[in-house]
């Protein structure tokens, strides 16, 4: 079966009427370790508005995860099943962060502080993968959530009933160019390399190739969910990385957490930049193929929450910070939702030349 034949998810509405009623979407999510709760979240409010379908995910690292589960439970049982496999994973992650050298100290779960920079077995990791490559002091290459993932996914089903088209983005390390895995496609190896730090794991290696995290060449990739001819207009981004700072970081640690949020930023600015360079001719005529499409750009975030948040928390999977994390991505996309969903198919609610360009 392709992917153009697969079959609606078992709640998905198919009469002319119902399809009326629900806006389809193509979601856009990006990585950022453990902040990829906040994603959980959102995902969590989404599922819950009838009046909005989603029809195809675009996503990196964190965000790869989150497609995944999401398929998995939304093939099995429709939105109740996908909102309940991201709470069976997550919770899961939270369990097995419990053992973990990097969890959070007394002190920190008494002052409910998320900013790991001086715990303990934080600084010992950053040490020790300043010096060492993970060839070095991760010789097996463990890596927990593969064991997370291949509990709570069959890919096998995944691959072949999933009724979302799902494309996950990894970076190739040999040529630096960017690889989308799409549904077809997809096991655990393709999520993992689209969730491979080279700081923290070996490439991941597939049919030959070498893969890092996507976010170096796609924090998503949007142009999966423009080519899809087929669907819907409107995309989604779900940000994880805050795109403005108010202040020059001047800190060491600072000043890394900022290049490497301006680098996970840098690929997804320049898809739109394209996107508007495109809108505008569009718009003045320049272009009168069908063949080109004004894509509808949305965003749904939490900019000021996610400034709060050091470099040293997306190491931080702590059961009680991952759930604050959902609940402010369920506030943020609930008042996206209020704010912005009777826009979807008539207009972008985000300013893309002010936001991006």
């Amino acid at each position: 079966m392709s992917m153009n034949e697969m079959p609606p998810a078992p709640d998905v509405e198919t009469t002319p009427q119902q399809r009326q009623r629900v806006k389809l979407v193509g979601l856009a999510l990006q990585g950022g370790g453990a902040h990829g709760a906040f994603t959980w979240g959102v995902l969590d409010q989404l599922l819950e508005e009838e009046k909005i379908g989603i029809e195809a995910i675009s996503a990196t690292s964190a965000g790869a995860i989150n497609a995944v589960v999401l398929g998995e439970g939304y093939t099995t049982g429709g939105r109740a099943g996908a909102k309940a496999k991201l709470d069976e994973f997550w919770q899961r992650v939270a369990k097995a962060a419990r053992f973990s050298p990097l969890a959070p100290t007394p002190w920190h779960r008494l002052t409910h502080s998320h900013d790991m920079s001086w715990n303990p077995g934080h600084i010992a990791f950053d040490l020790m993968t300043r010096f060492l490559s993970p060839y070095q002091w991760n010789p097996l290459n463990l890596n927990p959530l593969r064991t997370a993932l291949e509990e709570t996914v069959d890919f096998d089903r995944l691959r072949a009933e999933c009724p979302i088209k799902i494309f996950l983005s990894a970076t190739n390390v040999r040529t630096g160019k960017p690889r989308v895995f799409r549904t077809g496609e997809l096991t655990v190896e393709t999520v993992l390399a689209s969730s491979c730090l080279p700081f923290m794991f070996p490439a991941v290696e597939i049919n030959g190739e070498a893969f890092w995290d996507g976010g170096y060449m796609g924090n998503p990739s949007l142009y999966p969910l423009i080519y899809n001819r087929t669907g819907s207009r409107d995309v989604v981004v779900v940000h994880i990385n805050p795109i403005h700072r108010p202040d020059i970081p001047k800190t060491a640690t600072d000043i890394m957490n900022r290049v490497n949020e301006i680098t996970f930023n840098a690929s997804l600015m320049k898809e739109m930049r394209a996107i508007e360079f495109v809108s505008r001719l569009i718009d003045d005529g320049t272009l009168t193929d069908n063949y080109y499409r004004r894509m509808l750009i949305h965003a749904i975030d939490a900019e000021e929450f996610m400034q709060e948040l050091g470099v040293s928390s997306k190491l931080h999977p702590d059961g009680e910070f991952l759930e604050h994390l959902k609940r402010v991505g369920r506030e943020a996309a609930a008042r996206w939702v209020a704010d912005s969903a009777d826009r979807l198919g008539k207009e972008s609610t985000v300013d893309v030349r002010a936001r991006y360009l």
